[in-house]
């Protein structure tokens, strides 16, 4: 699918961006991969690394539609990676927030669809599922955007889906590299919002090869969940440090107690298939998919009603060893 095609990467400057370049140069043969990104300092730092002849890189901002069209020309497949994300600093600076991942995901669709780009896959986020911060909120219509252009892409052979998944360990704005730097400057204690807190956790490799699989068995309008385990921050921190002790500081604005991915609201629209989710659009398409089997002819089945996939009630939990392996 990949090999012989021009792709963009939105936000591809990013931990997922730098991650799912570097492996599809390394196991696949592209013709081309446009990185499209606002900060010319971090596409220059890429380039030092980068140095394919096949990697070329645009300034612009998925804001700026005009800019995002010109990028996309002769584009194959589209991943949009690009979002604001810190979840408190979206609360505070709601209309960025705004721009960026709801705005900045209209862009997206409009230039994508213009040039009829075959694949284009958005990545997601757990608080887009009952979201209560604005981070999720913007990432639900996101991801509510990108369904529904499967509805409007005419005769274009365009699919659109989008991939949600949880925290990913290491990456900018984790919580183990927070706590990883505050173990090296010598801190006393470790800071947590609230001890029940649970996360979802997956590697910044496991989220690119989930993305990867998906592109070939998408059918356009999936919202598609990996199966992934959970842990508690408390437990995080103990695997980090085992001799430091904690401060409960309070939860931070639009911060969760526990993460959903799909909550029991959705569950008629959840297949679960032996490693992943999948979730059926709330609306029609003019022509009827199957969502139980994939484009790879995986079978899935549907989920008993009122079932939710939380990280508080997950069935794979992390434990210390588990955590260090995942970070190794």
């Amino acid at each position: 699918m990949i090999d012989g095609k021009t792709l963009l990467v939105t936000g591809g400057t990013g931990s997922f961006g730098k991650a799912f370049i570097s492996k599809v140069l390394k196991d696949y043969n592209p013709k081309k991969i446009i990185v499209y990104s606002r900060d010319e300092l971090k596409q220059y730092e890429m380039a030092q690394t980068f140095s394919d002849k096949r990697m070329r890189f645009f300034i612009g901002d998925v804001r700026d539609e005009s800019r995002l069209r010109s990028a996309m020309e002769g584009v194959d497949i589209c991943i949009h990676a690009a979002a604001l994300k810190h979840v408190p600093i979206a609360e505070y600076n709601p209309i960025e927030c705004i721009k960026t991942n709801i705005h900045g995901a209209m862009n997206v669709i409009d230039s994508a669809l213009y040039h009829g780009v075959e694949h284009i896959v958005a990545l997601s986020t757990d608080k887009a599922a009952s979201p209560i911060n604005l981070y999720g909120a913007t990432k639900l219509c996101s991801d509510k955007l990108f369904v529904s252009a499967n509805n409007i892409k005419g005769s274009k052979k365009s699919k659109f889906c989008v991939v949600r998944y949880g925290n990913v360990v290491g990456s900018r704005g984790s919580v183990v590299p927070f706590f990883k730097h505050l173990i090296e400057s010598g801190a006393s204690e470790l800071p947590i919002t609230d001890e029940r807190m649970t996360r979802f956790w997956i590697t910044l490799e496991g989220g690119v090869e989930f993305v990867l699989k998906n592109m070939e068995r998408m059918h356009g309008g999936e919202i598609f969940i990996p199966k992934i385990p959970s842990m508690k921050i408390t437990d995080l921190a103990h695997a980090l440090a085992p001799n430091l002790p904690i401060k409960i500081i309070g939860i931070r604005p639009g911060e969760k107690l526990h993460e959903v991915m799909i909550p029991k609201d959705e569950s008629h629209l959840a297949i679960e298939f032996e490693d992943f989710f999948i979730l059926e659009p709330t609306i029609n398409f003019q022509t009827p998919i199957n969502y139980l089997c994939t484009a790879l002819g995986e079978k899935g089945e549907r989920v008993e009603s009122g079932f939710e996939y939380s990280s508080d009630s997950n069935k794979e939990w992390l434990d210390d060893q588990k955590l260090l392996e995942m970070m190794r």
